[in-house]
């Protein structure tokens, strides 16, 4: 097993801490390479191996109206394939799993609303949606954005690793399930048991919050604008600093949801970390801690 060096925090270290994100330094390990960087073209920054090579202004546009999702998506990959960077998929038909395993960078416009499972396994594309979503939306995203003008469905960004996930209206309960990394940000409110087991990243809730926010998360980080309905176990109020302030509000600009009052309303909702050795407490420590 890898040995973990350790070393006297230095100020960037205790800042990121204090953002929110870990780490750890792995001496003795085998270095597997997942990102080709050509140092020619230093502006292409990192792509994934075998990536399809795109031009943004080259467009092309995709009537799904009497396609399956299977189709759908073989005909993004095609265009993709063949050089195209911005792709507009009209009358998409609410139909479930549309955009899945995109492994590129892609400026995808999605002219409707999708069912269940859209989006998901993406790494690098960036997406527009202009309607509504259903159920488990950007499920396992690892990169990219994904922009949805509407609502959302349950499981909201389940299992999300990196990334923005935003929805400007309201989503389900569930929201960010598993949630191990990345930001999730909701205009509107949430369900009930939003950020449930959640491990990393950042979640931001400009309206109210369902039952149990927070419920049993290990990590992370959940702002909240308004109020919830009462918060998880484990999950606990925690103090904003001036990072924080600043993180939302360049990020709420960023997609159009800063409130006009600025951010000070919102409060901070961390792990109490009372939970992260359950396996070893006693059956009277289990009881006091449910």
């Amino acid at each position: 097993m890898a040995e973990i060096a350790r070393s006297t925090p230095t100020a960037q270290d205790l800042r990121v801490q204090e953002l929110g994100f870990h780490t750890e330094s792995l001496k003795g390990r085998s270095i597997e390479k997942f990102f080709d960087i050509d140092l020619d073209a230093p502006a292409q920054g990192f792509s994934l191996p075998d990536a399809y090579d795109v031009d943004f202004k080259k467009r092309a546009e995709i009537d799904a109206s009497n396609m399956t999702a299977s189709v759908v998506n073989q005909a993004i990959r095609m265009l993709m394939q063949d050089g195209y960077g911005t792709i507009v998929i009209r009358n998409p038909g609410a139909k479930h799993s549309i955009a899945v395993g995109i492994l590129n960078r892609l400026n995808l416009i999605i002219e409707g609303s999708l069912g269940y499972f859209g989006c998901g396994l993406i790494d690098g594309p960036n997406i527009r949606i202009s309607g509504r979503v259903g159920w488990s939306c950007a499920e396992n995203m690892m990169s990219g954005t994904v922009l949805i003008e509407k609502n959302a469905g349950s499981q909201f960004g389940a299992a999300i690793r990196g990334g923005d996930l935003v929805c400007k209206g309201d989503v389900g309960s569930r929201t960010g399930i598993d949630m191990k990394g990345g930001n999730i940000i909701v205009g509107g409110d949430t369900g009930a048991f939003t950020g449930f087991m959640m491990q990393r990243g950042r979640m931001v809730i400009c309206g109210n919050a369902g039952k149990n926010l927070g419920d049993s998360m290990y990590d992370g980080t959940i702002y909240l604008g308004v109020e919830p309905a009462s918060l998880g176990v484990d999950a606990v109020w925690g103090e904003m600093t001036d990072l924080d302030r600043q993180w939302l509000t360049r990020k709420l600009r960023m997609y159009d949801l800063l409130p006009q009052g600025g951010i000070g309303a919102f409060r901070k909702i961390v792990a109490g970390k009372q939970l992260w050795n359950y396996d070893n407490l006693e059956p009277t420590e289990k009881k006091m801690v449910l």
